[in-house]
């Protein structure tokens, strides 16, 4: 019975991965093929779905040296960004989760669940006041735009103070009567003992800032300045129905990121299995 259970489960394991993994194989194969083939063998289940006939290279080639549309140069703001913010919510969130999980001030409950209940409101809600609030900082068509909202988390707050909270209240103890201020216990003991959870929380940030569409498209107008997800857009727009070209970016653009999933997913199951959210 055992053996048909474990084998049952791995049967599933099996399908999820087949069903999760199709789309980025067709996407990477329809990459290498010319546009007159891209749907030639789409329609039926073949060794040809998944391998070119005639491979090229020449989508790549014409995404990454073309001059009006400089997609190197988006993956460069997009990189940017989202490191920025990545490392700046590493760091207001980790405090401001520090205070609510081991310090003692008047008002912590209500005020953490004004913060959780932020977690309900749609983020569409928040376009027009947020875009009203960039035009009147003059920081329209700039990077402030793109970093300065992204920097509070929410969700953040939350995945930390429960990592924080797991952490015995004696060694916080230990360290006040060793002579360690509030900052030095954070820095040197809370912090390198989270690191799962702030490889956890980084990875969702900079996931998030790289895949962010909606609201770069509303405060930059400077193609200079635009992230990667909105080019890939006005390249569809701008080369019509050349879809080999558009998954030759959307490749390019998947590559960082599968990439460093692939470094840090042991952090990442750890920082989650740990943080009291399952399922």
């Amino acid at each position: 019975m055992k053996t048909v259970v474990s084998v049952s489960r791995l049967a599933v394991l099996v399908l999820i991965a087949l069903i999760s993994i199709v789309p980025i194989l067709w996407m990477i194969s329809g990459s290498l093929r010319p546009y007159q083939e891209l749907f030639k063998y789409s329609s039926s289940l073949n060794l040809h779905l998944f391998v070119p006939v005639e491979f090229t290279f020449a989508n790549y080639k014409e995404v990454i040296v073309d001059d009006k549309n400089p997609f190197m140069r988006f993956i460069g703001n997009t990189l940017l960004v989202a490191s920025i913010v990545t490392a700046f919510v590493l760091i207001v969130n980790s405090m401001a989760a520090f205070a609510f999980a081991k310090l003692r001030f008047r008002g912590k409950t209500i005020l953490f669940a004004m913060f959780m209940s932020a977690m309900i409101i749609p983020a569409e809600v928040t376009l027009v006041p947020n875009y009203l609030l960039m035009h009147d900082l003059g920081w329209l068509n700039s990077y402030m735009a793109l970093i300065v909202p992204s920097v509070l988390s929410v969700f953040g707050i939350f995945l930390l103070r429960q990592f924080f909270a797991e952490i015995p209240n004696e060694i916080m103890e230990a360290a006040k009567i060793d002579g360690a201020t509030t900052a030095r216990t954070f820095v040197s003991i809370i912090m390198p003992a989270a690191v799962p959870a702030l490889i956890t929380l980084g990875l969702m940030t900079f996931l998030g800032n790289w895949d962010s569409y909606l609201w770069p498209l509303i405060v930059i107008n400077d193609s200079k300045r635009q992230m990667i997800q909105v080019a890939i857009a006005s390249f569809s727009s701008m080369e019509g129905t050349d879809w080999s070209k558009i998954l030759a970016a959307s490749t390019l653009s998947t590559i960082p990121i599968l990439l460093l999933f692939l470094f840090l997913q042991r952090y990442y199951i750890q920082g989650i299995t740990m943080s009291g959210i399952k399922g």
